[in-house]
């Protein structure tokens, strides 16, 4: 599939094959102290040390496999606004004072990424506008619910495409209609990501990579302990998400890594990648269990799906894949995949992220549950916020109510599957 990646540590994937940094950064090898020490060097922890070191404080960050190793370097690099549940669910569920709160701080993942991306002149291929494609109309009546939702909470970016300009933005004779978020967008997430990691390490910031935390002593001066090392600091972020090893149950029983999919072709011919997708819009479809894909910057079609709860893959992510984007494009029938793999993000029962504090001075963020661009950028940044005293979001994050998985680790899968089943069959039964 393609030339092998010479980026070490990393899945062999796109993203790490076209990474422009490929430093690897040290072990951690001594005993040190920092104001805060970061677990995971994911977009969470990164967004939180970045949002630290421009504060001040010294800030140390360990990563078991390398920047971006897990979800935030495979991801399909969609900026997708707000949370994996509509803001209208949220006020049923938690209150309306929870919905305005949330809703205030719904758009700014996106701002955050756009800012840093500008201060920093991070090169990451970022293209505004994400198209939502619509099969049924059913979901073109919850779009237009959704839009009608968002707009009372400031998001002016939202407009309904009729069934006959869906090829403004992508030519599939899938789609009946959808809904386009000019607020939405895309972006190389591996080198997001790392550009950021070197504008932490440009602050003072200091990252260890291949430097598992092995132990978490808590206390007035928590000590986070790995193979060779130790790290004693004020204050300890743990931000290893679908990625955190099980040291830590009380975040870890909160939630169920899943797999996503993603292929890529070949460098297309000219002018091919343009006429499938000629806005350069990001899309994904509106089904339960979702497609998405996009251009890339050099001339290919980055095409991903497919859950596999438990973090479980297919045999053969090509061959499970090629089908769906073939009837989507047809046209693509010819195109070599050169690249395929998977990734797994962090699932909650509530499909909300989770935040909370182990003690004072240990905090968590997990738990994106599909929607981990935007809103890792945001918790990141809040993460930094509570640390330098400013708590007011981080309470509000934390105050929600966040529920085991029924059935434990033995059975939260098989429950999860059946329940992926029912909403599949609606989608396909266009209930």
């Amino acid at each position: 599939m393609g030339e092998r990646s010479d980026n070490p540590g990393h899945t062999r994937s796109w993203y790490a094959a076209s990474a422009l940094d490929r430093r690897v950064r040290p072990r951690l090898e001594a005993e040190i102290e920092a104001d805060v020490c970061v677990i995971g060097a994911g977009f969470t922890g990164i967004s939180a040390a970045l949002e630290l070191v421009e504060r001040g404080f010294s800030v140390v960050v360990l990563e078991s496999e390398r920047i971006g190793f897990g979800a935030s370097g495979r991801n399909g690099g969609q900026i997708v606004n707000g949370y994996s549940r509509d803001l209208a669910t949220i006020a049923v569920r938690y209150g309306t004072d929870a919905a305005v709160k949330l809703g205030a701080m719904s758009l700014e993942g996106a701002s955050i990424i756009r800012e840093r991306v500008a201060r920093y002149n991070i090169a990451c291929d970022l293209v505004d506008g994400g198209f939502f494609a619509a099969f049924t109309q059913k979901q073109i009546r919850e779009m237009e619910a959704h839009k009608k939702d968002w707009e009372t909470y400031g998001h002016p970016g939202l407009e309904m495409v009729s069934a006959s300009d869906v090829g403004r933005y992508v030519q599939s004779d899938l789609y009946i209609g959808g809904m386009v978020d000019r607020l939405g967008g895309h972006i190389h997430p591996l080198n997001l990501v790392l550009g950021e990691a070197a504008a932490v390490e440009a602050a003072g910031g200091r990252i260890f990579e291949n430097t598992r935390a092995l132990s978490l002593e808590q206390g007035a001066k928590p000590l986070v302990r790995t193979p060779d090392g130790s790290v004693r600091a004020s204050y300890v972020l743990v931000c290893g998400n679908a990625y955190l090893p099980p040291q830590l149950p009380e975040i870890s029983s909160r939630m169920m890594p899943v797999s996503s999919q993603i292929i890529v072709t070949e460098p297309l011919p000219e002018g091919l990648a343009e006429r499938l997708l000629p806005a350069n819009a990001c899309v994904e479809d509106a089904n339960y269990v979702l497609d998405y894909y996009r251009r890339t910057a050099d001339n290919r079609i980055l095409y991903g799906g497919g859950i596999g709860y438990g973090g479980r893959d297919p045999r053969d992510i090509a061959a499970y894949l090629r089908p769906h984007m073939l009837k989507t494009f047809p046209s693509l029938a010819s195109a070599k995949i050169d690249y395929a793999w998977s990734g797994n993000f962090a699932l909650t029962l509530t499909r909300i992220p989770h935040m909370g504090r182990l003690s004072d001075n240990v905090l968590f963020s997990h738990g994106d549950s599909g929607h981990g661009v935007t809103t890792t950028h945001l918790l990141g940044k809040i993460l930094g916020e509570a640390v330098a005293g400013h708590v007011e979001r981080f309470d509000v994050w934390s105050s929600l109510p966040n529920l085991p998985f029924p059935g434990g680790r033995r059975f939260r899968v098989p429950l999860t599957v059946l329940g992926a089943w029912w909403y599949g069959l609606r989608d396909k039964l266009g209930l």
